[in-house]
């Protein structure tokens, strides 16, 4: 039987073949994410921020997404280490069903709680127009999320044997096709309606769709080492779903507190003005292009650490973590960089007004200094759930957020102003990289020098 590349090419090298795709993906995935808002806020200001405010939703369902597939990509990836094709084959099996799970209660989201939960950021008194605009973008976005969950489960799969590059041509289509129709969809153009906020959410869910579609046909084809076995997608064992769980339950912890993080700082902003709002809006967008490429390596690297592990490689699993650490801070570096010196360029792209730069251009250097620390911290909480210890990555992310982060923006929203609620996030990220390291000192010491 051929060896995996995963336990004998060398691990640069290695890392690089299986990040880079991965990372190319991503950085089209910021760029449609980024477009999306752009188109937007050609409609209007009010467009922007009520694409912002359902942002923590959109979140909220990439966490569900992503939380059951690093729970199967790093089951899958630890048996195939073991040599045991059947258990992976149960193991991406289960996957598709708690995908399909996810998906049905973001189905109920959007059929009945989307206008209540806008009306808990914005009234109908004060903002109409925003409020109605993110109720038409989030329903959409919510009632068609099947596409995203069958993407994201599509990609996993390729991502756990090492076939990175289909993941990366799945995503790139996906967003080319949203690139393609936001403008067409959003201003009505080649004789569709005109859409404004409700178009973005249709072009958006309309690329995720293709996607997965591209995804199924790709896996059926071209990854050998899986067989779904569609006759036995209703034989469910508990004891891999809780196994599934355990890994994937932080991540979704982890990724929904960030959820609970935008709308909390949402509602923080609010109390200033709803430009406030947008300019958090846009830096959301405008960060992805610095951390999409980190999470991009990172979805590079679970796979390598978690099949070495598997086969208790413990030297090529030390070398993984370090290379991995000094890519992301290279990447996170740059980015720092780019937000100091060009702040007015990178709001301009969102049609900024003359108050929208005012708060916005000091609101992206303060907040860009947490970068500096922030790729250390991606790739260590990856190889926590890589190693199968998800839930310190759940800690260290609720106490950036949630313990830190919300309660330093709300004094200093209160005590000093608009102008240093940004402060929250660097000092948030000094906190997490210092736990960070406290707790991959402790795995390294009962996980990794074991093997």
């Amino acid at each position: 039987m051929k060896e995996n590349k995963m336990g004998v090419m060398p691990v640069g090298k290695l890392l690089i073949t299986m990040s880079l795709p991965m990372m190319a993906s991503m950085l089209v995935q910021a760029l449609y994410n980024i477009v999306d808002s752009v188109f937007v806020s050609r409609v209007s200001e009010n467009a922007l921020t009520a694409v912002s405010l359902a942002f923590p939703i959109q979140t909220l369902i990439i966490a569900f997404a992503n939380g059951v597939g690093v729970g199967m990509n790093a089951l899958l990836s630890r048996a195939l280490g073991e040599k045991r094709p059947e258990e992976a084959n149960k193991v991406a099996r289960h996957g598709v069903i708690l995908m399909a799970a996810s998906y049905v209660i973001f189905l109920l989201f959007g059929l009945f709680a989307v206008r209540p939960f806008m009306a808990t950021q914005v009234t109908a008194e004060t903002d109409p127009q925003i409020l109605e605009y993110g109720v038409q973008y989030l329903s959409i976005v919510s009632i068609f999320s099947f596409g995203i969950f069958a993407q994201i489960c599509c990609e996993r799969l390729f991502q756990s044997t090492g076939r990175t590059v289909y993941s990366m041509v799945t995503q790139a289509t996906g967003a080319i096709i949203n690139i393609i129709l936001d403008p067409i969809m959003i201003f009505g153009l080649l004789g569709f309606p005109r859409m404004e906020a409700a178009g973005a959410a249709v072009a958006t869910v309309i690329g995720q769709i293709v996607a997965a579609i591209l995804g199924m046909v790709l896996n059926c084809f071209k990854n050998p080492e899986i067989r779904l076995e569609p006759r036995r997608i209703f034989e469910v064992d508990f004891k891999t779903v809780r196994r599934m769980l355990a890994i994937g339950v932080p991540t979704t912890v982890m990724q929904a507190i960030g959820s609970v993080m935008s709308y909390v700082m949402n509602r923080i902003l609010m109390a200033f003005s709803s430009t406030a709002a947008a300019v958090f809006g846009a830096y959301f967008k405008v960060q992805s292009f610095v951390c999409m490429p980190v999470f991009g390596l990172n979805a590079g690297m679970v796979p390598i650490i978690a099949y070495n592990y598997g086969s208790k490689s413990r030297d090529r699993i030390d070398k993984c973590v370090k290379l991995s650490i000094l890519f992301a801070e290279l990447i996170t570096a740059a980015g720092f960089l780019v937000f100091q010196l060009f702040p007015d360029k990178l709001l301009g792209f969102f049609d900024a007004s003359a108050y929208m730069l005012e708060i916005g251009v000091p609101a992206l250097r303060i907040i860009s200094i947490h970068f500096l620390m922030c790729g250390a911290c991606i790739v260590i909480g990856s190889v926590f759930q890589a190693l199968g210890n998800g839930v310190y990555s759940a800690i260290v992310s609720f106490l950036r957020q949630i313990v830190v982060l919300l309660p330093v923006a709300y004094i200093f929203s209160r005590a000093f102003g608009l102008s240093a609620v940004w402060w929250c996030f660097p000092i948030a990220e000094a906190v997490s990289l210092t736990v960070s390291l406290i707790l991959l000192r402790r795995i390294y010491k009962n996980v990794v020098n074991t093997l």
